[in-house]
């Protein structure tokens, strides 16, 4: 039985085969590299696997590993999923922070730029990468042991 490398769990519970495809975790993994100040480089954006349309962009939201697996437990529908040693992050639709008051621990990174090179531990059934973000707001305010809090104003950019 295949078995994530980072949990140690049944693959099938992390990464879920895409419809005609025949890939498991070890194929889904980014490229290992270190962080990227070995490198001398910054920030690194996480990559979308290919066959996954992103029409509404890409940011992502990242919390401490310790709270990855509840918040998976919790998610209905889960996008892609990354994780490393320290943080777990799922992408989310560009701008999903428009309103949100994202809570300490989680943090919010516009356009998917993570300062390390994580590995790719879940895909989602759906043609898109994305995670709902309402849902994950909740179960990351349910974490951080805060109230939710949307912002009345309207957004000007549009």
């Amino acid at each position: 039985m295949l078995r994530s490398v980072m949990t140690g769990l049944p693959a099938g519970r992390l990464s879920r085969r895409r419809p005609g495809g025949a890939r498991d975790s070890r194929d889904l993994a980014a490229p290992r590299a270190g962080h990227d100040g070995e490198e001398g480089g910054g920030p690194v954006r996480l990559p979308v696997p290919s066959g996954f349309a992103t029409p509404l962009g890409c940011d992502a939201v990242g919390l401490p590993a310790r709270h990855g697996f509840r918040t998976m437990a919790h998610l209905s529908r889960p996008g892609c999923v990354f994780a490393d040693a320290d943080w777990w992050w799922w992408i989310v639709p560009a701008e999903s922070d428009l309103g949100l008051a994202w809570p300490q621990p989680a943090r919010y990174v516009a356009g998917a730029y993570v300062p390390t090179r994580p590995r790719l531990i879940h895909l989602p059934e759906a043609s898109a990468p994305y995670t709902p973000p309402i849902p994950l707001y909740l179960m990351v305010c349910r974490v951080a042991g805060t109230a939710p809090a949307w912002s009345t104003v309207p957004h000007q950019g549009s």
